[in-house]
């Protein structure tokens, strides 16, 4: 059937919302009720041919008293649903008493097989029956969507004379009718469109992403699609389309299986009855409602291809306290969300406030290990996904993952305002665990922010799309493979960083005057330590009263005098000491923590070993860190000499007394579109400039004139 014809038809049902329900629903309301009996219409027309065959068979089990009878009353229709009520919707037309109409459209509502009646449920489209009924519309409703003027029944309506009056509508036909429908509506709210409505230019290019590369190695052999924020479920009918095309392009016979997962009712409900109403009963059944975080429906499945639009910047704590919390997970969560990596466990969970990385994190633990082809997948993500979290965090424990595994093929941005309720960055991930050998260790962004073509008319936030060609151009620099002012190439480590801990010694003056002395007996008393009070009494009247400037040797005082008396110095009583007595002071000498023989280790200044001072032979010291002046670097993996000739030429130059605290050295990975692909504002010629302050200048002059010129007058 011609487009023109499709569109017809879709423009038809798109118009009985605005002829029955206006001022009974808002127009952001008409779905709720459009979708569910464009569902329930098309099921009816395709049953009305075997509708005789299943009443009659459904009377012959129940009178042999099976109960189990899903399966034969299927075969009995020819389609993967059934209805055994005894009315069809034409029947429900002459039916004038909206009291008796609602009882038989509830009772031809009752008599649709289970899987229909999931879809019923998730549409909630029996709440809506006492609203139609209240404003006496149901009946209207039904002669709209069976009116003469359409077909859509998947057989051919014909005139007096025996010739075809409205073509048939095969599932294909109806399918396209369908998801017109829905991208009208998504549209129409576009304020929840990015919930699960990716543009079909998007799902086009992210198709041509994940199969292109491979489409010389099809085989004769069954793929699993699999889309784990499917939404409506175009995703996955694209990237079915798709496959086929290629598959009998390269003369090979594919079996396709696709499998979807849903949270939102609505959404679900319409991937399974778009999957019903093409005729994919099977693939309807892969068609799952659930949180894919926190209720994996295939956690032992693994797939070929997947692809997906998760929702970002979203919160799934809802779903981390289902799953025992971040830091104890339920052992089946453990095994999805933390892993083994390089010799450390890496939490892969991310802050509670985002989880559009866990989505792909899930995917990643369903890849097919076993194949030539592997697993490939594409996955939309706003900018957050490349540099949120600090290293050891888990959205870069997740970065890290993914290019030390060498997954990651490339990450290309998209324009702005692509989406239908978001202006904002977006870009789409490339994954493999079968890279090909001329992308082995490396990843490749695109910049197609500049790729687009505007539309006549903003769709919500979206105001431009790719066309045909575009997505091609993009899909072209993806395969070429080769640096350029689009495309840049940067091997894994490119993106990866240590985070070190940079220390500088704790430097105290200590205070053993009689006010200060006084405040630390109180403290004392406090803690009812009255022995230390009586100590440092004895130790000011052997120092006196200071200010001390080496902590060190007041410490040392306290420990003989504390030994004498049988006053054992705990870490409470020193920590009491430095609150109470001393305070930082730049002037000061550094705090010891350990003094000890290095044996064969040598000075090393880095790691925070210091020569040590006049007289103590080969004894090393260590200080204690001041947490006040503690700071963090950010050393590239590339960097030449590593970590050590950055500290000799970045740091001590600066803060000679500072060293690294190795405990603390941790891996991050973070990805800056920004860096790579700025473009800095040229700069203005000099005679630009003073030509502009020139004509400022006379404007400035002329001003002055007019008003000079004005009080004269006056």
């Amino acid at each position: 059937m011609p487009n023109g014809d499709l569109n017809w038809i879709a423009g038809f049902i798109w118009n009985i919302a605005d002829d029955v329900l206006r001022d009974v629903y808002v127009r952001g309301k008409y779905r709720d009720v459009i979708l569910p009996m464009t569902v329930i219409r098309r099921f009816d027309a395709v049953l009305e041919s075997t509708k005789e065959d299943v009443l009659k068979l459904s009377k012959q089990l129940d009178d042999a008293g099976i109960a189990n009878k899903q399966a034969a009353l299927c075969q009995a229709s020819g389609n993967a649903f059934y209805n055994i009520s005894p009315f069809t919707l034409q029947d429900l037309r002459a039916c004038a008493k909206q009291q008796q109409l609602k009882a038989d459209f509830e009772a031809f509502l009752e008599g649709f097989s289970p899987n229909v009646q999931e879809i019923l449920e998730k549409f909630k489209l029996r709440n809506q029956i006492p609203t139609l009924v209240e404003a006496d519309i149901l009946g209207s409703l039904i002669e709209k969507f069976t009116s003469n003027d359409i077909n859509l029944g998947p057989e051919p309506v014909f005139d007096q004379d025996g010739n075809i009056r409205l073509p048939g509508l095969d599932n294909h036909a109806m399918g396209t009718i369908f998801e017109e429908l829905i991208r009208r509506f998504n549209e129409e709210n576009n304020e929840e469109a990015g919930e699960h409505f990716t543009p079909r230019d998007v799902v086009r290019l992210m198709a041509n992403l994940i199969f292109f590369p491979i489409a010389d190695d099809i085989r004769n052999a069954t793929y699993r699609v699999y889309d784990g924020a499917c939404g409506t479920g175009g995703m996955l009918t694209v990237a079915e389309e798709m496959l086929d095309r290629l598959a009998r392009d390269h003369g090979k016979d594919v079996s396709i299986h696709l499998f979807g997962q849903e949270v939102q009712p609505e959404t679900y409900a319409i991937s399974k009855a778009d999957l019903l109403i093409k005729g994919e009963g099977h693939a309807a059944e892969n068609m799952k409602y659930g949180s894919t975080l926190s209720s994996d429906a295939f956690p032992a499945m693994e797939f070929d291809f997947m692809l997906s639009n998760p929702p970002y910047g979203k919160s799934w704590k809802t779903d981390l306290e289902r799953m025992g919390g971040k830091k104890e997970l339920s052992p089946e969560h453990a095994g999805r969300f933390t892993v083994e990596h390089q010799g450390e466990e890496l939490s892969l969970i991310t802050r509670s406030s985002d989880g559009q990385l866990m989505f792909l994190v899930n995917k990643l633990t369903k890849m097919n290990h076993s194949t030539k082809l592997g697993s490939r997948i594409a996955e939309v993500h706003n900018g957050s996904s490349l540099f949120t979290g600090d290293a050891g965090q888990g959205e870069s424990n997740i970065r890290r993952w993914i290019i030390e595994n060498d997954w990651c093929e490339a990450i290309i941005a998209l324009p702005l305002n692509m989406f239908y309720n978001t202006g904002i960055a977006t870009y789409i991930w490339v994954l493999t665990n079968r890279k090909p050998a001329h992308r082995k260790g490396k990843v490749q962004l695109i910049d197609a922010t500049g790729i687009s073509t505007q539309l006549r008319r903003n769709l919500g936030k979206k105001n431009c799309e790719l066309s045909d060609t575009q997505v091609r151009q993009i899909t072209d620099i993806f395969l070429a493979f080769k640096e350029s002012e689009q495309s840049k190439i940067f091997p894994n480590a490119g993106f990866g960083y240590w985070k070190v801990v940079v220390e500088r010694p704790l430097r105290l003056k200590t205070d053993l005057s009689a006010s200060r002395r006084a405040l630390f007996r109180k403290a004392c008393e406090m803690a009812k330590d009255k022995p230390l009070a009586n100590l440092i009494d004895r130790v000011t009247d052997r120092l006196g009263a200071g200010p001390h400037l080496n902590f060190n040797r007041v410490l040392e005082a306290v420990e003989e005098d504390a030994e004498k008396h049988s006053v054992k110095m705990t870490a409470k009583r020193i920590g009491l000491l430095k609150t109470s007595l001393a305070e930082r002071d730049e002037s000061a000498e550094p705090v010891v923590k350990k003094v000890y023989k290095p044996g064969k280790a040598e000075e090393d200044p880095i790691r925070g070993f210091y020569a040590s001072p006049a007289g103590e032979g080969e004894l090393i010291v260590t200080y204690e860190p001041d947490s006040a002046l503690r700071d963090t670097e950010q050393v590239p993996l590339l960097e030449e000499g590593g970590i050590d000739a950055f500290f000799l030429h970045e740091v001590l130059p600066y803060v000679p007394d500072a060293w690294i605290d190795e405990s603390k050295t941790q891996i991050g990975y973070e990805i800056s579109f920004t860096r790579h692909f700025h473009k800095p504002t040229p700069m203005r010629s000099l005679d630009e400039i003073k030509a502009d302050l020139e004509a400022l200048q006379n404007e400035a002059e002329g001003l002055l004139d007019e008003i000079v010129g004005t009080e004269k007058r006056g």
